[in-house]
């Protein structure tokens, strides 16, 4: 049985990041764990306005401390209700030290996570994707599912494939923990930058044979132009609920065309969920 993590900053639950959860876990027959990161340090008030204004700041935030704790308490419930009500195994981790390292150790022990995109463990108003969002993509020790504000049912996987061993070894972690997911149609994506007469896909036998073995319903598309322009326009004409799957996050990876500018590229410009893997 697969681990599956699901991200939740316990001040506002990410209803998105829950429904996802659930259908992949059940999809997969997994073991659903919530990991709720009640940093120490993070609040849901304004500490020095409180210290600025109040008459008595002590008892003001030890108030505040005990709503927080309510709130998170919540939370976690609704997030066991879900589960139980969803028929699948699960369990609560609450860890209350600083979240980007918490997550990096738990990733560890963990086959997936789950997190939305708007995910930051602070008050701040921040740019998206998120610092907290970038650092935790480059650090984790398994894949990541990082998912839209907005909840939709996967109908179509898509697989951004340049023959690089990073966007193939995406495709690879994707088949070991899908494997079982035979009912959603599956659409290579290759960009080709250069004038060829006849372009085909990188190691055409091979990749053919691969993906073969793994899924019975699959096609390929080649794609000409700007990677980024081209792979945002298919994406959004296509209209239907798609799951992307990309390599290498980082931008000393492997693949020219799959860097940390297109993953933050597709998480701003799109309302889909991303698969990211990367070595």
């Amino acid at each position: 049985m697969k681990k599956i993590l699901a991200v939740f900053d316990g001040y506002k639950l990410s209803e998105s990041t829950l429904s996802y959860a659930i259908e992949i876990t059940k999809q997969n027959n997994s073991h659903l764990t919530g990991i709720f990161l009640d940093a120490f340090f993070y609040h849901s008030y304004n500490l020095s306005k409180i210290l600025r204004t109040s008459s008595n700041p002590d008892m003001t935030i030890q108030e505040l401390d005990k709503l927080d704790e309510q709130q998170r308490g919540k939370s976690a419930f609704e997030f066991e209700k879900a589960c139980q009500n969803a028929g699948i195994s699960f369990s609560i981790h609450r860890d209350h030290s600083v979240p980007l390292l918490e997550l990096q150790y738990e990733s560890m022990f963990a086959d997936l996570i789950i997190i939305n995109e708007r995910e930051k463990f602070t008050r701040l108003d921040l740019h998206e994707p998120t610092d907290f969002i970038k650092d935790l993509l480059s650090s984790l020790h398994c894949p990541v599912i990082v998912v839209p504000e907005n909840y939709k049912k996967i109908n179509k996987i898509v697989f951004l494939y340049d023959g690089e061993p990073s966007s193939l070894y995406a495709i690879k972690m994707f088949s070991y923990l899908f494997g079982n997911w035979h009912d959603v149609p599956i659409e290579v994506v290759t960009i080709i930058e250069k004038d060829i007469i006849d372009p085909q896909l990188p190691g055409t036998i091979l990749i053919t044979d691969f993906l073969r073995l793994r899924f019975s319903d699959f096609s390929s598309t080649l794609l000409k132009g700007n990677a980024e322009e081209k792979i945002m326009s298919h994406l959004l004409a296509s209209g239907e609920n798609q799951l992307v799957v990309l390599g290498a996050y980082k931008r000393s990876g492997f693949s020219r065309w799959l860097r940390r500018s297109m993953a933050d590229t597709l998480m701003i410009g799109l309302d889909l969920p991303l698969f990211i893997a990367h070595h």
